[in-house]
Formats: C-alpha cells, structure tokens, sequence
C-alpha cells in the first residue's frame, strides 16, 4: 500500500503536536487546578489567623466579633466555625454541640497546635475546602475555628479554566494542521518534482532542471541533482561524440588498411604469377615496404595511445640537453619538411636542460613537429628552447594554415581530425598523435598549451618541470 510523503509528513507533524498539547494540557490543567486551591486554602487561613488573632484578646468564644466576621465573610461565600477543647462545635449558634469527626491523625496534630487543611470534604454539609486553625496555650487546647468554602466556585473556576485550556488546543491544532497541511504540500511537490526530474532522466532526458535553492537540505538536493544532470549530460554528449569519431575512425582505419592491404596483395599476386616485369620488380616491393610500413604506423599509433591510458609506459627520467633532440628532430624530419617547401629552424636560449623520458621526449617533439610540417607550405617550422628556474619551456611553431577556433579544444580527442587534415600524407594521418602528446607530457607532470590564428600558424607550447618526484617516474 502506497501512503505519499506528504501524508506522512502531515501526520507526524499533527500527530506530536496534539500529544505534546495533550500531556502539556494535564500539566497545566492539574498545576492551574492545584494553584486555584491552594490560593483557596492560603485565603481561608490567612482569614482564620486574622480571626484568631483578635480572639486571642477578648475570648475565644466572642459570638459577636464572630458575627462581625461571618457578616464581612458571606460575601466571600465563606462560613466560620468554632469548637472546643473536646471538638464539639460552639458556633454558629445553631450547631452549637455538633461533635466534629477529626481523624486521629488530624485531632493530633490539632493538639500540638498545629493546623489541619483538607482540599476537599463533605463532613460539615456540602463539600467544602476545610481550614483547621486550633487556639494553644502551653500545652492546653483551648479550641479553635474552622473556615469552609464550597468547592463549587473553586471546580467552577477550574472547569472555566479547563474549558479556556481546551478551546486553546483544539484551535491551536487547527491552526498547526493548516500550516502542516501547506508545508507538507510545498515539501511534497518539490520531493515529486525531484521524483518525475529523476524519471526523465532514467529515460534519456538530460535537459531537465528542478527549482533549487539553500534553504534547506531539499534545496541544496535540487541544487546537486541539476550539477548531476549536467555533468550526466556532458558525459553523454562526450560519449556520442567519442563513438562518432570512434565510428568515423574505424570507417578511416578500414579505409587506410584496405588501400595498402591491396597494393600489398595485388604486388604478391603479380610476383607470384609472374605478371609484373623485371624492370618493375623493385619498384613494386619498394611500394610494399612503404605500404607495410604505414600499416605498422597505425597499429603503433594505436598501441601506444592505449598504453599510455592504462599507465603501461615507464619513465626514464634523466637531464637531456635539449639541443640534442632537436638536432635528431630535425635530421629525421628535414627531408619532409623540404617536399613541403619548408624549413626547421632551431632557436635556443643558452644551452637548457629537459628532466624527461629521453624516448618519449623525441617522440613528442616529433609528432608536434610532424604535425607543423603537415600544415605548412612554404613556411617555417621553429623550434624554441629555454629553461627557467623551475620549468624547461619548448616551442614549436609554424607558419602555416593555422587551426579553426572551434577545433583547438578538440585537437587532443582520440580520433579527432580536422577537416582539413583529410588529406593523403605520409605521417600524421589517423588523428591519434597529439592524443599521445598530451598524455606524455601530462606523464611528465608537464602542461602543453596551444595558441593558433587562422591562416597564420600554430604555436604549441610545453613547461616541463626540472624535477620531479620519484612516483611519478612510472
């Protein structure tokens, strides 16, 4: 059986409201009933002492300041008795001789001339609160007087007060189920709000946004559940892109593999039957090498990037003279750059140090550098170095095409590849190099930036620290 929030939240709250009125209700009913009697009883026997007092002077059987006293006394609906030394009544007049029913406990204490108050008792007529007030002098009880009040006007006044008391709750729980029933209702349409926000996404909508605010922890709820949303949607509008070139890459790499793979199966077959002339010959296992040769390259390219991901590579770090790989970077790349029209020139401040990989350095240089060549016709390739005090800064810059403002963030995504560089090349071309780049350097605790202006050149800029701890060699 479903029973909504709203109702539970609603019936707990009204639920501790009227048993906290309930049990307050008694404390205060039986406290208020408790203080109404005791200020009856405090009035009796200030009035009984005050009558006392001025019998002590003239007799303690002067039926005269009696009647002065019950005339001022009837108003106050307050009746006075007095009785002897042996308890029998000796006013008013007319129940002289009635014999009081003092308990044993009571007429002891009367002797030791202590008084004796009864909230509630009927010994003397009608119900009455019951003021005891005995006359001692050494150790002889002369006698002493009663005051009685009904307990009418007392349970009166508390019933009135109880009434007072009742109507208070009750509407005061009308009052607190109303601001309930609205609280409960607000909480419940924002927890049913969060609740069809959740289901839309479980169904694939990522565009959805709840109210949030930092009120209170449901607001703050709100406010994580739409951070949650949109990292879940930049991670999904990641991964259609990632499977779109992923996709896109196959549909290249299978088109890459087959052109090759071809070439390489038409060579054998001509060989093999005898097809191809002599003169050929050497031509057509020149173009299979380099055919084999690019095949190796993508699954390197590939190898590489995955091993870089999974922290496969170890680092051998050591002080390299940066001069010494640009030197190999442009012996290796010169002949390419030069089919391009281009030239590498090599820049250097003083003679800096790099702390890296001596492999993996070359082989981010060189596919930074490749990537110069490939966009540059024409042009210049620079190769800059300098050392700072914490950081070796190199840069390779181009004169060439540049790179399109939307592309340069997506220049280090796997598979990613401009437009532009769609093209037929002999390096380069399956969108994996600077993928690798970026990882090497970041496992060389190092940063690349990347700074480009269409039609103008690309500048690639590495910081790559002197020192770095030994964890962080693998």
């Amino acid at each position: 059986m479903k029973f909504k929030y709203m109702y539970q939240q609603l019936l707990s709250h009204i639920g501790i409201i009227t048993v906290s009125f309930i049990i307050v209700g008694i404390i205060v009913s039986q406290f208020a009933e408790n203080l109404v009697y005791k200020n009856k009883e405090e009035e009796l026997i200030s009035y009984g002492n005050e009558i006392l007092q001025e019998l002590k002077f003239i007799s303690i059987y002067d039926t005269v300041t009696l009647n002065g006293y019950q005339e001022v006394l009837d108003n106050r609906n307050i009746t006075i008795w007095q009785f002897n030394a042996q308890g029998d009544i000796r006013y008013p007049p007319d129940k002289k001789n009635v014999r009081i029913r003092f308990s044993d406990e009571e007429w002891s204490r009367i002797v030791n001339g202590r008084g004796v108050t009864v909230t509630m008792d009927d010994r003397l007529g009608n119900p009455s609160s019951i003021v005891v007030l005995p006359y001692v002098k050494g150790d002889y009880l002369y006698g002493g007087i009663i005051l009685t009040a009904p307990i009418s006007n007392t349970q009166a006044i508390v019933k009135e007060f109880n009434d007072y008391l009742v109507m208070t709750v009750l509407v005061t729980i009308i009052i607190s189920f109303i601001i309930s029933w609205f609280l409960s209702q607000i909480h419940g349409r924002r927890i049913k709000q969060l609740q069809n926000a959740t289901s839309a996404v479980a169904q694939g909508n990522y565009d959805i946004r709840v109210q949030d605010s930092d009120f209170d922890e449901i607001g703050e709820l709100a406010s994580d559940f739409n951070k949650m949303v949109q990292r879940l949607k930049k991670s999904n509008e990641e991964i259609k892109i990632l499977e779109n070139r992923k996709r896109q890459f196959i549909a290249d790499v299978s088109h890459e593999m087959r052109t090759p793979l071809t070439t390489i199966s038409g060579i054998i077959e001509g060989l093999q039957n005898d097809m191809i002339p002599e003169s050929e010959k050497e031509k057509g296992l020149q173009l299979a090498s380099q055919e084999t040769k690019r095949l190796i390259r993508l699954v390197n390219e590939n190898l590489d990037y995955e091993k870089i991901r999974s922290n496969q590579v170890k680092l051998t770090l050591e002080e390299i003279e940066l001069a010494d790989i640009f030197e190999i970077v442009e012996e290796q790349l010169a002949i390419q750059a030069k089919n391009r029209g281009s030239q590498i020139l090599v820049e250097l401040e003083g003679k800096p140090i790099v702390f890296a990989d001596y492999d993996r350095l070359i082989q981010i240089v060189l596919n930074i550098t490749k990537n110069s060549i490939q966009f540059t016709e024409n042009g210049n390739i620079f190769l800059r170095g300098k050392q700072t005090e914490n950081y070796t800064i190199i840069e390779i810059e181009d004169t060439g095409v540049g790179i399109d403002p939307k592309d340069i963030e997506n220049i280090w995504q796997r598979f990613y590849k401009a437009d532009v560089s769609r093209r037929s090349n002999p390096f380069g071309e399956f969108g994996l190099g600077l993928s690798i780049v970026q990882q090497l350097v970041r496992l060389h605790r190092g940063e690349i930036y990347v700074e480009s202006e269409k039609g103008k050149g690309t500048k690639f800029t590495i910081h790559l620290p002197l020192k770095i701890e030994k964890d962080s060699k693998s």
